[in-house]
């Protein structure tokens, strides 16, 4: 085809392309006329440009015959035959075996030199040497080695199959190395790894070359915020300066706080937008941009209450540490939440501020509490046991409707089972009554005890307002005051007749405690100290009036040696003034010994006894104990030395104290420490017993 033709039928083609890309579409049915052309020789000749001589010389040539073009076809081709193909330098005629079935491959991890005899289970050994990170690593506020060291896979993973394995370990560890060093500032650092084999057919030496590079500081250090009160009330608490070291933790630390501080301040709906630091990589300069919506500055409004309410939001108010239009503190509303959770009768509770475009006091706008509740069973059964030597063992269970009475208006129900004392009792119980914290108890109870010192039947009536401390709210200060009434009989020795008979009493009285709590657990102190003084003024009426009074002081104190030593200390004095000791019904007598006194001795069995040998009780006593508790996990010991005495007189004359030594094993729990104490009195005197065990839930003290 001449060059001519071929131009030729090129733009035919686009021509008619073209046209068909203008041409309205044909429906698949439809065909052109046979004897209509698509496009006419007028059409064509304008379409197809003019071609002369002067473009192209083959126009002008004479064409040649048709004899001559045939026998120029069938005249042969001469052509330089095909060099044959170079022979390959490996021969293998695996090349020609058909391939196996996919599922029969099997993958064979790559051999280096030195490994190809190698057993299939060997390991190979290396070391790891981490180069230039020392100057980085003294000018971090963190230890960079030792964080690498604690994170790094080369490290904590051992020997490896082969130098594959240590290769792709290696490349976890540089990207851990970048990570650690850009959280100090050094966000250009360069990690070269690179695998050593000794001379000495040693382990292999895999080395990570650190060049730390420039560090980054700031330069600036913006805030875009509206205006707050006061004005500098964000970039106070953004503990960032220029020079500084760009530190990620710091940085986090100090965005943390300024989002705490924001709403500790009046300004509940306060946002952090992203940070922007931009780096200068010529000059190590980090400009720093944190964008803070603020939102209004707000004052306390409404609290509504919504959900499966346990109290509606008239309590919840009572709970609340402020009042409406004192301005909005987040800590308050943590506050309010912890309260809410400390009376137990809620599955979930949340407490949110809203929104209400209401103004408030000087310029605010009143944000409402809405408490999200959803109560929980208010039914609960428990359970306690305990064992003590001369006590015996002893069982106490209650079952309790938590809100019978709404707000917080509980029913208990308890009995009491032992081998010395059985009881039953009712109580009602009013938590949060008028006030937070305030609880008001109403109780009744019958008891019995029969014990080597006494046998009694008692009855008892009591009325109680307290403010105590609750596991998870722990106070400093706490008081309770009330009255009670006693009705009891009693076996009492007599010491003018020498025998022992059956007393009737009638006591009526008052008490008042108070306690100063410095310790850092309600449970399971370790530092700290707390001091309780008790006064129960009361008189017994038995062919007569007899008033007296009960006075007992308690203090104790926590030291910890170490993370898992802790030293503990305890004293207890008790007097009781203005009766005689045969004027006072047994069961309000004082005694020592058992495990809540003087451990090494059974329950009750110090101080004055009759001439059967027989308890009798005192009228004032004095206790102390060391305790050095050691604690591993959840499991712990302790060594404890317990010394006290009770005496008939008013006033104890710290004559003839007793001392008991012992071991214990502590199982800690979440609702507090089980106990088993063993100990044994020093100079033991007849009939009293070589070992003593005690078993209960909670520290000794």
């Amino acid at each position: 085809m001449t060059g001519r033709q071929g131009r030729v039928v090129r733009a035919v083609v686009a021509l008619a392309l073209a046209g068909l890309a203008t041409a309205p579409a044909l429906a698949q049915d439809q065909q052109p006329p046979d004897d209509e052309p698509i496009i006419t020789d007028q059409e064509f000749e304008k379409a197809v440009p003019p071609v002369s001589a002067e473009d192209d010389p083959e126009l002008g040539r004479k064409l040649e015959s048709i004899e001559e073009f045939e026998r120029k076809v069938s005249k042969p081709v001469t052509e330089a035959p095909l060099a044959p193909a170079p022979a390959t330098a490996i021969e293998d005629v695996e090349l020609a075996a058909p391939l196996p079935p996919l599922e029969t491959f099997r993958a064979e991890p790559v051999v280096f030199a030195g490994e190809a005899t190698a057993p299939d289970d060997a390991e190979v050994a290396y070391r790891v040497e981490v180069n230039g990170l020392a100057e980085a690593d003294l000018a971090s506020d963190t230890d960079l080695l030792g964080d690498f060291q604690r994170l790094s896979q080369l490290r904590r993973k051992g020997n490896a199959r082969n130098t594959t394995q240590i290769s792709s370990r290696a490349g976890e560890d540089v990207l851990l190395l970048k990570k650690l060093l850009a959280a100090g500032g050094w966000f250009d650092a360069q990690v070269r790894p690179r695998i050593d084999r000794p001379d000495d057919k040693g382990p292999l030496v895999v080395a990570l070359d650190v060049t730390p590079g420039k560090r980054f500081a700031f330069s600036s250090i913006t805030v875009e915020a509206e205006p707050t009160l006061p004005p500098d009330l964000i970039r106070s608490n953004l503990d960032l300066a220029v020079a500084e070291p760009v530190i990620t933790e710091k940085v986090l630390a100090a965005e943390a706080k300024v989002a705490l501080a924001l709403p500790e301040n009046g300004y509940p709906f306060a946002e952090l937008g992203q940070r922007d630091v931009l780096l200068d990589q010529d000059t190590g300069a980090a400009a720093y941009t944190l964008p803070v919506t603020v939102g209004p500055r707000g004052t306390y409004g409404a609290i509504r209450s919504e959900g499966k309410e346990a109290f509606g939001a008239d309590h919840v108010r009572t709970l609340a540490r402020f009042k409406q239009g004192q301005l909005y503190d987040s800590r308050m509303v943590d506050d309010l939440r912890q309260a809410l959770i400390a009376t137990g009768l809620f599955r979930a509770i949340a407490v949110e501020p809203t929104r209400t475009g209401q103004p408030g006091p000087d310029g605010t706008e009143q944000v409402d509490l809405v408490v999200k509740q959803e109560a929980g069973p208010p039914r609960v059964i428990a359970a306690t046991a305990g064992f003590g030597t001369g006590e015996g063992f002893r069982v106490e269970g209650s079952w309790t409707h938590r809100n019978l009475f709404k707000p917080e208006g509980a029913l208990i129900v308890s009995g009491l089972a032992g081998t010395q004392e059985q009881g039953a009792g009712v109580t009602f119980r009013r938590s949060n009554a008028g006030r937070r914290d305030r609880t008001f108890e109403l109780a009744s109870e019958l008891h019995h005890a029969a014990t080597e010192a006494y046998s009694a039947y008692t009855g008892r009536l009591a009325a109680r307002v307290s403010y105590d401390s609750t596991p998870i709210w722990q106070k400093r200060l706490t008081y309770a005051y009330g009255v009670q009434l006693i009705g009891t009989n009693e076996s009492a020795f007599d010491p003018r007749r020498a025998v022992r008979e059956r007393r009737t009493y009638g006591i009526a009285g008052l008490t008042g405690q108070v306690g100063w709590d410095m310790t850092d657990s309600l449970l399971d102190p370790t530092k700290g100290f707390r001091l309780t003084a008790l006064v129960e003024p009361e008189g017994a009426l038995r062919s007569g009036f007899t008033p007296y009074a009960r006075i007992r002081l308690d203090g104790s104190g926590y030291y910890q040696v170490a993370d898992n030593i802790v030293v503990a200390g305890r004293v207890r004095v008790a007097s009781i003034q203005g009766a005689e000791l045969d004027q006072i019904a047994p069961s309000r007598r004082l005694y020592a010994g058992g495990g809540g006194s003087v451990r090494g001795f059974g329950y009750q069995q110090l101080g004055p006894r009759d001439i059967n040998n027989d308890p009798t009780g005192g009228r004032s006593l004095n206790e102390a104990a060391l305790e050095v508790r050691y604690r591993f996990g959840d499991y712990g010991v302790a060594g404890f030395v317990d010394i006290g005495q009770a005496y008939t007189k008013a006033l104890p004359d710290f004559s003839d104290l007793r001392v008991g030594v012992g071991i214990g094993a502590r199982i800690y729990t979440n609702f507090g420490p089980m106990r088993l104490d063993v100990a044994t009195p020093l100079r033991r005197r007849p009939g009293e017993s070589k070992i003593n065990v005690y078993v209960s839930i909670g520290q000794a003290f």
